[in-house]
């Protein structure tokens, strides 16, 4: 028999590992990118591709074992003897009671009877998370703690990513019908449902129970004004023209390119003439030392779609789908990270965002 987790033995172990992320991320990520820089001014040229990169760095020590920790820091985190997996999957039977849809207000979740997972996203397990987060009653939970250490540098001082983004949204005016793509459990939902009580608001995602979990949180907020809805966002079932407004945060890098583009045109067609797109992802990369490091990432964390988005032309695709005042732009996630003498590794935030004419 398998000796129970408790909680404080679980919260040691993976505060270690935050502690050991957090290390890897103002240490020994500056440290690589020195060597590199070192590297690439005794070669006498400058490196322009992740191959020159890789020929440079690829077969050193740091590089293996920043790589080596990068990987088995995420495994750890999900699957070890501490790992959020293995703790939560203890307290299954109260976990899936507290997902109970009973007494959830009408019209709040609305889940497919037989939903057709696609095998894009069926066949790896993004982030490491065992069996992904569609397969498992209890996968939002797991999710949920995940996500709170998935950027170790954004503590309480800065505003939450989320928050930030609100904040875009707001500036270029206030929605009355808004589409949250990929919503996950919620989390990316929630500033919406806060800020603009007066709208609209759905969230759409694959995976039940995540939606479950962010209906829950909805109801126990009392925001009568949103409710989640199962459906692939390359092809949901609401009428055309049903929003002023579509987002997604961290969605479009885990969907294959022919994916990413069946969610622009499913939004296109969502939008009213006039109405607004904006996504937050991982997309601007100019130089090929974070682009390298970035690629190597998501070998590492099981995403295997992040670098052939990353090498599409947004802009043309966007073109092509009917969209105008098309922008790209770097996103600060916290404090000074876009800053030009920043040191540390994060990921490549980017705003993506048009309008239909």
């Amino acid at each position: 028999m398998t000796t129970p987790i408790d909680d404080r033995s679980f919260t040691a172990a993976q505060d270690f590992l935050l502690g050991m992320k957090s290390w890897w991320t103002r240490d020994l990520y500056p440290t690589l990118q020195e060597d590199f820089d070192r590297r690439a001014a005794k070669a006498g040229s400058e490196p322009t591709t992740v191959d020159d990169v890789d020929a440079l760095i690829g077969d050193t020590v740091l590089y293996r074992t920043y790589s080596w920790l990068e990987r088995h820091l995420q495994r750890f985190k999900y699957s070890g003897r501490y790992g959020l997996q293995p703790f939560h999957d203890q307290d299954r039977e109260r976990l899936v009671d507290g997902l109970a849809t009973e007494g959830l207000p009408e019209g709040a979740l609305d889940l497919a009877d037989d939903f057709d997972v696609p095998k894009y996203f069926r066949v790896v397990d993004i982030h490491q998370h065992p069996g992904g987060v569609w397969s498992d009653e209890i996968a939002g939970y797991v999710y949920e703690r995940g996500a709170r250490s998935t950027t170790p540098l954004a503590g309480k001082r800065h505003k939450d990513l989320h928050d930030r983004l609100t904040d875009r949204v707001e500036a270029g005016g206030v929605p009355r019908r808004l589409l949250d793509m990929g919503c996950g459990f919620g989390k990316s939902t929630g500033p919406f449902i806060e800020r603009f009580r007066d709208a609209d608001i759905v969230g759409v995602d694959i995976a039940a129970p995540c939606l479950k979990l962010a209906a829950r949180d909805a109801a126990a907020a009392q925001a009568r004004h949103a409710r989640y809805v199962q459906a692939d966002c390359t092809k949901t079932d609401f009428e055309d023209e049903s929003f002023d407004l579509v987002t997604s945060t961290m969605l479009l890098h885990e969907m294959p390119p022919p994916e990413i583009e069946k969610t622009f045109r499913e939004a296109h067609r969502l939008l009213e003439p006039g109405g607004r797109m904006v996504h937050v992802d991982f997309y601007d990369l100019p130089d090929p030392f974070r682009r390298y490091i970035h690629y190597g990432h998501a070998r590492r964390n099981n995403e295997p779609y992040m670098e052939p988005w990353a090498e599409m032309d947004a802009v043309e695709l966007l073109e092509e789908t009917g969209f105008t005042n098309i922008e790209i732009l770097p996103f600060e996630e916290s404090d000074g990270t876009l800053a030009a003498d920043y040191p540390y590794w994060r990921f490549p935030w980017t705003l993506i965002m048009a309008e239909r004419a």
